[in-house]
């Protein structure tokens, strides 16, 4: 098999394309550096399709490889032949190659085994020769036996029968045919398993849809509700179907012989196959959905990092609280902790005063601009304080309700108390609170992804392809908007390129030893930080205020050469880095292609060089639109009525839609047929998180605290048609509702709640 050429046709990619990067890969370049700085000989593949691309490559050589073990097997059994070695070859999946493996495989001792120890298996292909001359109780008469527990001909024709049913279950052609079929017609059903089953599944008490159309949502509902035993789970094919299939393969005629093979078939089928490809189809779905549900994270994880950052503010973080207080922390723009103290603000009126003014005075001394009230317990009350306290202030200041997902987590770690040995656990998770608003991804990446919260059934994921597919997510963030060597944490900087935690740490005590790195070079004096991690790491490291320029962009060393010739022909000095209209003027007339042969770099990276010039060390989430921000126009459940027309800002997006903070306690669900007035196979073809969106009320549920929104404009007509064609309710034939996923939502994130609520909660 020639895995680079099967990759570059499933990825619609130039041969070339698809060489040079598994050659990068195979060198131990990293993906970050790779879409960055290789582009000229991946032909700019971006860092998504290159982990894409690794992760099949991955699976291919896995496959490769089990052929390979497969094949070997087989011949030191002297079994193997051209037509098993041309199936071997020509299976592109690892269940298709176990299939072939399975009639070589050691097996545990069996029906069919006992029966060939006996010396049935002669008999067995008597039957299956089917001649009609022949009668079955006369043929199975040689075989008796008593000293080997053959007592009669009906215990020798039931060995043959056993034999011959293993048989027909190790018929990888036939279990290739009944697995497409389960695809195409089979049903996946669940009852509950007894009367005292978690109500939080009753939508699946009564539940059959199509294999082919089972969303994954659903199916990780199913796989949930089964392993805390609330349901019992099932895949069926239309009665008889299956063992029709099976007799189509082996039975020749009506013989008495033939008869029997029936019967061999039929307990084939049912008492081998069906549940052995039940279990095959259940695994399918499950990887499928898990795949799907890693992939959903993965983007809204993606989205969260890379949220605009709220620069150049004095920032008060609130952790809301009961009985024990609101913790609160003041940081500067650099994030570094001005002040802290611990409010009551929702105790008795002596003590609501008392947290003003301490807040008052706190928001003065340190003329702080913005607030970050974390979205947990007493969150409400803490913002509606908030509104009313920032009213009586004379400058302008605004607020965020920020998630608060990992805090905890994070404020009892060992990062933490590096942080901050001096602070209370309490204080240090409102100093990340007010961090998460300055700059969500050095935040975030101190804590791990699955605490976030921004996906579904994250805790049911497998653990090691969640963490590598969310380590990989963090990377690409954290090198796409590179890091300043002298302020980054060795959290942060263990992101990077070809640094781990280890050399992170390092870099961090060369610093506090020989103080701030000047230029790059000196990262080749930090121990273990050889040439090869130089070469990967540098580009993305900042040097402010270096003697180089070059030092505080993202251009690589290796392309400073390059960068001072185009320099040169422009008639650029080093004091215009940073004028981009200066360099449009210079370059307006140039042809780049040209441009690029006469310095000797390629196309691609010349254009990066020009981006750089133009705005050194550029951030990509400068040129997303800002977060909203609200400055007292908090509101209640109760101000709400159909039709109210507000603005949110999206929280989360999973498979059947979307959770918006309008500015209540509770974020309300837009469902994905309320998100447009087109057909949208999920919710990531029109929302993602961060976004801030124009969103309408459906519905408001006073006694279960839910709100229902819509997307679509509800005074226009044709929106409102729309919105009649999707309400609907999908049932099958037994008006049995097939699709429940508003009431899913009560296990997104792994928790149970409302349905089309999510409750700001850590």
């Amino acid at each position: 098999m020639e895995i680079n050429k099967i990759l570059a046709e499933e990825f619609s990619l130039k041969q070339e394309q698809v060489d040079n990067t598994v050659a990068l890969l195979d060198d131990d370049k990293t993906i970050p550096f790779i879409a960055r700085y290789r582009k000229e000989v991946t032909g700019s593949l971006d860092d998504q399709v290159i982990r894409e691309l690794f992760d099949r490559l991955t699976y291919l050589r896995n496959l490769e490889k089990r052929k390979a073990e497969v094949a070997n097997a087989i011949t030191e059994q002297e079994k193997m032949t051209d037509e098993i070695a041309a199936a071997i070859e020509k299976a592109m999946t690892l269940v298709e190659v176990e299939d072939i493996y399975r009639p070589y495989k050691p097996k545990r001792k069996t029906r069919a085994s006992i029966a060939r120890e006996k010396g049935l298996e002669p008999l067995a292909e008597i039957l299956l020769a089917q001649d009609a001359s022949k009668v079955p109780e006369d043929e199975a008469a040689a075989y008796i036996d008593e000293e080997k527990g053959v007592a009669d001909a009906n215990a020798a024709l039931q060995g043959a029968m056993d034999i011959i049913a293993e048989d027909v279950s190790d018929n990888a052609e036939l279990r290739k045919m009944l697995r497409e079929t389960y695809n195409k017609v089979g049903k996946i059903s669940s009852v509950a398993a007894s009367e005292e089953a978690d109500q939080v599944y009753k939508n699946y008490f009564e539940y059959s849809e199509n294999v082919s159309k089972t969303a994954g949502h659903r199916v990780l509902a199913l796989d949930r509700g089964e392993k805390e035993g609330a349901l019992k789970v099932s895949i069926d094919i239309p009665e008889g179907k299956g063992e029709e299939i099976c007799r189509g393969q082996y039975v020749k005629n009506d013989s008495a012989c033939g008869k029997l093979v029936a019967a061999a078939c039929d307990d084939s089928f049912n008492r081998l196959i069906a549940p052995s490809v039940e279990r095959e189809i259940r695994a399918e779905l499950s990887q499928t959905a898990q795949e799907g549900a890693i992939k959903v994270f993965s983007t809204n994880l993606r989205q969260l990092l890379m949220a605009p950052p709220v620069k150049n503010t004095v920032t008060l973080g609130l952790d809301p609280g009961y009985a024990h207080g609101c913790k609160v922390a003041a940081v500067d723009e650099t994030g570094k902790v001005l002040d802290t103290a611990i409010v009551y603000l929702t105790q008795s009126q002596r003590r609501k005063d008392e947290a003003k003014k301490i807040l008052t005075d706190m928001i003065n001394k340190h003329n702080i601009s913005t607030i970050a009230i974390g979205n947990g317990t007493a969150s409400r009350e803490t913002e509606e304080f908030t509104a009313d306290l920032i009213r009586g202030i004379d400058h302008k200041i605004a607020y965020m309700v920020v998630s608060e997902a990992g805090a905890s987590v994070y404020s009892a770690s060992k990062l933490a108390a590096e942080e901050f040995p001096d602070y209370d656990v309490s204080l240090r998770s409102a100093v990340s609170i007010a961090r998460r608003l300055q700059d969500p991804l050095a935040e975030l990446v101190k804590i791990d992804p699955k605490a976030i919260g921004v996906g579904q059934y994250q805790h049911d994921m497998p653990k090691a392809r969640m963490d590598d597919a969310l380590k990989g997510v963090v990377e690409d963030c954290v090198n796409s908007v590179g890091v300043d060597v002298n302020t980054a944490s060795y959290s942060l900087l263990s992101y990077i390129a070809g640094i781990n935690s280890a050399v992170a740490k390092n870099i961090v005590l060369y610093r506090e030893e020989n103080g701030a790195f000047t230029d790059r070079k000196q990262l080749l004096k930090v121990k273990k930080l050889g040439a090869k991690a130089y070469e990967q790491c540098a580009g993305f490291l900042r040097v402010p205020k270096a003697s180089d320029p070059f030092d505080n962009t993202g251009i690589h060393p290796e392309s400073y050469a390059a960068a001072k010739a185009l320099m040169e022909k422009c008639g650029v000095r080093d004091e215009d880095i940073g004028n981009a209209e200066k360099l449009t003027d210079a370059l307006k007339d140039k042809d780049l292609g040209a441009l690029a042969q006469e310095i000797g770099t390629g196309l691609p990276t010349l254009t990066d060089i020009v981006k750089e010039l133009e705005k050194p060390g550029r951030d990509p989430r400068d040129e997303l639109p800002p977060p909203l921000m609200r400055s007292g126009d908090v509101m209640e459940l109760k101000d709400l009525t159909p039709g109210m027309e507000l603005m949110g800002t999206v929280r989360n997006v999973i498979d059947f839609g979307a959770f918006v903070d309008i500015g209540v306690h509770e974020d309300g669900l837009v469902h994905i047929s309320q998100l447009c007035d087109k057909f949208i196979k999920h919710p990531m073809e029109v929302v993602k998180v961060g976004d801030v969106v124009k969103v309408w009320v459906l519905e408001v549920d006073m006694q279960r605290g839910r709100v229902s929104l819509t997307m679509k404009d509800p005074n226009k007509p044709a929106a409102q048609k729309q919105e009649k064609r999707h309400s609907k309710p999908s049932k099958n034939k037994n008006n049995k509702r097939q699709q429940p996923e508003k009431d899913l939502s009560s296990l997104v994130g792994g928790t149970l709640g409302g349905i089309q609520i999510r409750r700001r909660r850590s």
